[in-house]
């Protein structure tokens, strides 16, 4: 876990960022309201962590024009693509990677998983103790993990594997400010999420 992330009070540096990047656009969804996340948390055992926590309670709850490429979903709701018949999604089983892990090659080494061992290991990562904040398409899921160690980090989950944003350049494939502000800030300014894309430059600290 990164160390000097606050996620149990609001940064009224970082809600202001937030606030300037969704307050111009029309198309924001009103805030969901406190009364409706502190339902949320209550239903399923969880303290939403900050700064998303007051910002989908005061600022917005969804927007259609991203992040991520899709659109930044309602904070109870899952993407359209999700699919059916699915594992039931558990908020406070605490989610179980703190580093990034391959498994496309856990199925092909020496002493690799077995396929039941694999299957239980993705689903966790994918359903336990994360948000789903929207999706890229092609199956690649943006993740705001609740429960954990890692809570208050942002992970692209997909077919191949899952990774965090926001490390280090050099350390990961998608370096930059770890947690929620961090990651909405670097898709308002334009920037890819993986280091060496085209377009992608040197990582400013949110305001």
């Amino acid at each position: 876990m990164m160390i000097g992330m606050n996620t149990d009070t609001c940064d009224p540096a970082e809600l202001a960022t937030l606030r300037e990047i969704f307050g111009p656009r029309p198309e924001a969804a009103p805030p969901a309201g406190w009364e409706a996340v502190r339902s949320f948390e209550a239903e399923h055992g969880i303290v939403l962590p900050e700064p998303y926590r007051t910002f989908v309670a005061e600022v917005c709850d969804g927007l259609r024009a991203g992040p991520p490429y899709c659109g930044l979903l309602p904070f109870a709701q899952a993407p359209a693509d999700w699919g059916s018949g699915r594992p039931e999604r558990l908020l406070a089983e605490p989610f179980p990677l703190t580093e990034m892990w391959l498994w496309e090659n856990d199925g092909n080494d020496e002493g690799a998983l077995s396929e039941q061992e694999l299957e239980a290991r993705t689903d966790a990562a994918c359903d336990h103790g994360s948000l789903l904040l929207g999706t890229d398409g092609c199956g690649m899921y943006w993740h705001l993990v609740v429960t954990g160690p890692q809570r208050g980090h942002v992970w692209l989950i997909d077919e191949y594997g899952a990774m965090p944003f926001g490390t280090s350049p050099g350390t990961s494939p998608m370096p930059g400010t770890p947690g929620f502000t961090g990651w909405v800030t670097h898709w308002a300014r334009g920037r890819t999420w993986f280091a060496g894309a085209p377009g992608d430059g040197p990582e400013e600290p949110a305001r």
